[in-house]
């Protein structure tokens, strides 16, 4: 079966992280990506990859998450979708991803709370556009910038708060620490 574009960059990708562990050389990595970009069914890719190990699980496309008086809350290791949808009553949602894994450029979050605030903490680098976002009866504090740096990821909020807000900011520096 021919395989499309799509299926040439996630094999790349592969080769990449590969030998970014230190599982190929340089020069293996230069003639498995041309390979890899001149593919044209799927043992020719298959090829390429089969001596390296299995990748991990890979990321839903779209994850939801409700709650009902009470809490949502992301943070350690944990995989970033492409887009989530959280809806939650008389709780609140708190979304770190400083430990993430992220696939994605973009990452679309549409929020829909019932008394109820956001907050979330991006690595440094990421960026926020949260011009889709309303919050009636709150308010919304943004400090970091709407585009990201060069390999990094941009969120996109969409979505409203009733009596709530949305806060999104970078990890808070420690002082004295030995």
């Amino acid at each position: 079966m021919r395989v499309s574009d799509e299926d040439r960059e996630r094999t790349t990708h592969r080769l990449q992280h590969a030998f970014t562990e230190g599982r190929l050389t340089h020069s293996e990595l230069e003639d498995r990506l041309e390979a890899a970009l001149t593919a044209r069914t799927y043992g020719d890719l298959l090829g390429l990859v089969s001596d390296l190990p299995a990748p991990g699980p890979e990321p839903a496309d779209v994850v939801t998450l409700e709650s009902t008086h009470g809490h949502i809350k992301r943070s350690g290791e944990w995989v970033v979708p492409r887009r989530m949808r959280i809806a939650t009553k008389y709780g609140g949602v708190d979304l770190d991803f400083t430990a993430t894994e992220v696939h994605h450029s973009v990452v679309e979050i549409d929020l829909d709370l019932v008394y109820g605030s956001v907050k979330i903490t991006l690595p440094e680098g990421a960026a926020a556009n949260v011009d889709g976002f309303r919050s009636d009866y709150g308010q919304q504090k943004t400090s970091v910038p709407g585009r990201p740096l060069p390999g990094s990821f941009c969120l996109v909020l969409s979505g409203r708060s009733k009596y709530g807000g949305l806060t999104v900011r970078y990890p808070r520096r420690r002082r004295f620490t030995h």
